[in-house]
C-alpha cells in the first residue's frame, strides 16, 4: 500500500526473506478536495457534500488505485466506512497489490472500522498478491489486539500460510513482536511449521536477534524446534551465531544442551532431574548435623563441653532440625500455582479462553499481553510468571530454587525465608562453637604453622565440618540478606531482574517505581503475618488500557 497524503505503507514482494513493512507518518496539510482526502482525514460533512451534492462516486479508485473505503479503514473512521459502503463502496475492492480495506485496517489496528467492514460482507480471509491476509498484516505490524479481535469474533485463520509458506507466527517472530507471538501460541498456532525455505518461526526470530521472541517460542515449544534445520542445513542457533546475535545464540545453545545432553535425564529415567538438588541439601544438613555432634560436641580428644558451649551447640542442632522441617515444607508446598484452563471447570469456554474474561473490566487483566501464558492457556495476574522448570504459572513468582526443587512464590515464600534464616543461624552458631572448641583444645604457645598443622592432623573431621559450614554460612547469609531487602521493599527477585520489561514497575515518567511498596514496616508486617504482601492497585498504566 502506498499513500499520497497521510500514510506511506511499503508493499512487500515475494522475496526470499520477509520484508519490513513499517508505516511512516507524513505530516502534510492537504486540503479536502475530494472523497479520498475527506475519507482519509475523517471529514464527514465534506464527504457527504461531495457525494450527495457533487455526485462523486465512492466505487472508483483515485489515480493511485486506492479507494475511499481504504482510507477510512486505515485511519479508523467507522462512521465514514459505513457511509461509504451504504453509498456504493465495494467492501471487498482491491488496490494495486490486491489488498482490501480490511488489510489497511490491520496496519493501524483499526478494530472499529474492521467491525464495520466485516459486518457488511468483507472477506476476513481475502489475500493480496503475496498471499497476505489481514492476520498476516496485523502480525507484521504487531497489532495484537486487532489480531485477537478478528480471530475471536470472526474466526480468522491465524495459522494460514502466505505464498512463501509463512504464517502470522513467522512474521511476528521475525519482526520481534513478542506479545503477538504469545497470542498466537496461546491460540495453538503451529510452532513447527516450516516455510518454503524450511524455516520455522524460531529461525526467523534468531535471524533478527529478537531475544524475547526467541525466549517465548522456546519456553512454549516442545524444544524440538531447536534442532530443526532449514533447507540450507542451519538450525536457529547456527543462524543466530552467523548473524552475530550472541545473546540469542548463547540462549539457544544453552537450551539445546539442556534438552539433548542433560546427564540427569539419562539417570533413573530422569527422576534425579525431577527431584533437583533437594536430596543433596537434605543429605548435607543431616551429615553436617551428625558430624557436628560427633566431631565437635562429643569428640573424646577435645576438652569437656561447658554449659555455655553445650547450650549453643544444642541450639545449633535445634535450628538444623528446624531447617529440615522447613526444607520439607518448602519442597512439598504449592508455591502459588495458578489453575490452568483445564482446571477451571466446565463453565469455561476452552475453545476461546480470551472470551471468558472481560478485558475492559477484569481485575486480572492489566492491558498487557505478556500476561498471556501460551503453555497454561490462562491470563495470569500481574507479578506472576511461568516457570519453565515446573511448567506452571506461579503467583507472585520470586524464583525457582533448585535446592528446594520447587518455585518460591506467594504461598511458600515465608517458609523459604524461615528456612534460609534457620540455615544462617545454624551455620553461624555451629561455626562459632567449632572455633571455640579448636581454640581451647590446642596449646596457645604453639606457633601459627605448628598450630594449623596440629589442628589439621589431630582434628581432620572437625576441620572438614568447619570448611563446609563456612561455605553454607556465606551462601545462606547472602541469600537471607537479599531476601530480607526484597521483603522490606515488597519486590521479588524476578521483578528486580526484569524490571525493565515490566510496565507496572515504571511510573508516568518512565523511571522505576514500585507500586507495591507500602513502606518497610507494613511490607514486613504483611509478609510475616499473612505469608505474602498484598498487591496494590496500580494507577499506571490504566486498567482499561489494552496493549496494542
Amino acid at each position: 500500500m502506498v499513500s499520497s497524503e497521510i500514510e506511506i505503507v511499503s508493499s512487500s514482494s515475494s522475496d526470499s526473506k520477509p520484508l519490513d513493512q513499517n508505516p511512516t507518518a507524513v505530516a502534510v496539510e492537504v486540503p479536502i478536495i475530494d472523497v479520498f482526502s475527506a475519507s482519509a482525514y475523517g471529514d464527514f460533512p465534506k464527504l457527504r457534500k461531495f457525494v450527495e451534492e457533487d455526485g462523486a462516486s465512492l466505487s472508483q479508485p483515485d489515480v493511485h488505485g486506492y479507494y475511499a473505503l481504504h482510507w477510512a479503514a486505515l485511519n479508523n473512521f467507522p462512521d465514514l466506512a459505513h457511509y461509504i459502503i451504504q453509498h456504493g463502496g465495494d467492501v471487498n475492492a482491491t488496490e494495486n497489490i490486491g489488498q482490501t480495506a480490511l488489510h489497511w485496517a490491520a496496519v493501524q489496528g483499526a478494530i472499529a472500522a474492521a467491525d464495520v467492514l466485516l459486518q457488511n460482507g468483507a472477506r476476513v480471509e481475502a489475500a493480496d498478491v503475496n498471499g497476505y491476509r489481514a492476520v498476516h498484516v496485523a502480525a507484521q505490524y504487531g497489532q495484537t489486539s486487532f489480531l485477537n479481535h478478528i480471530i475471536a469474533k470472526y474466526h480468522a485463520d491465524f495459522d494460514a500460510p502466505d505464498n512463501e509458506g509463512r504464517s502470522p507466527l513467522h512474521w511476528a517472530a521475525y519482526k520481534g513482536f513478542a506479545d503477538t507471538v504469545r497470542l498466537l501460541l496461546f491460540r495453538d498456532a503451529s510452532q513447527g511449521r516450516q516455510d518454503k525455505e524450511g524455516c520455522t518461526p524460531l529461525h526467523w526470530a534468531a535471524l533478527k536477534g529478537n531475544v524475547e521472541a526467541c525466549t517465548v517460542l522456546v519456553h512454549a515449544g516442545t524444544k524440538q524446534e531447536l534442532m530443526v534445520k532449514d533447507n540450507a542445513g542451519f538450525t536457529p542457533v547456527q543462524i543466530a551465531s552467523d548473524k552475530g546475535h550472541q545473546r540469542v545464540a548463547l540462549f539457544l545453545s544453552s537450551q539445546q544442551r539442556a534438552q539433548g545432553n542433560h546427564w540427569l535425564k539419562r539417570i533413573c529415567g530422569g527422576r534425579i532431574a525431577h527431584f533437583g538438588f533437594a536430596p543433596i541439601l537434605l543429605c548435607t544438613i543431616i551429615s553436617q548435623t551428625v558430624l557436628f555432634m560427633n566431631s565437635v560436641l562429643a569428640a573424646p580428644n577435645l576438652t569437656k563441653v561447658t554449659a555455655a558451649v553445650g547450650f549453643w551447640g544444642w541450639a545449633a542442632i535445634s535450628f538444623a532440625v528446624g531447617s529440615l522441617i522447613m526444607l520439607y515444607r518448602c519442597s512439598s508446598e504449592d508455591p502459588g500455582y495458578i489453575k490452568r484452563a483445564g482446571d477451571l471447570g466446565s463453565h469455561i469456554d476452552t475453545e476461546d479462553p480470551l472470551l471468558n474474561i472481560d478485558l475492559n473490566n477484569s481485575s486480572v487483566w492489566m492491558g498487557n499481553w505478556s500476561q498471556l501464558c501460551p503453555t497454561c492457556k490462562i491470563i495470569r495476574p500481574v507479578r506472576s510468571k511461568h516457570c519453565p522448570t515446573c511448567n506452571r504459572c506461579v503467583e507472585q513468582f520470586d524464583h525457582h530454587c533448585p535446592w528446594i526443587s520447587n518455585c518460591v512464590g506467594k504461598r511458600n515464600k515465608r517458609d523459604f525465608f524461615i528456612l534460609i534464616c534457620m540455615g544462617t543461624l545454624t551455620s553461624t552458631i555451629s561455626a562459632a562453637v567449632t572455633v571455640q572448641r579448636i581454640w581451647t583444645a590446642v596449646p596457645a604457645w604453639q606457633t601459627e604453622e605448628i598450630w594449623i598443622h596440629h589442628v589439621i592432623v589431630q582434628y581432620p573431621s572437625l576441620v572438614a565440618f568447619l570448611c563446609i559450614d563456612i561455605i553454607i554460612m556465606i551462601s545462606t547469609t547472602t541469600l537471607t540478606t537479599a531476601q530480607a531487602s526484597q521483603i522490606a521493599r515488597n519486590i521479588t527477585t524476578n521483578e528486580l531482574a526484569n524490571a525493565i520489561r515490566y510496565g507496572y514497575l515504571r511510573g508516568p515518567d518512565g523511571r522505576f517505581r514500585n507500586p507495591y511498596n507500602h513502606g518497610c514496616r507494613k511490607n514486613c508486617a504483611d509478609f510475616f503475618i499473612q505469608g505474602y504482601t498484598d498487591d496494590a492497585e496500580i494507577a499506571w498504566p490504566p486498567l482499561q488500557q489494552v496493549a496494542s
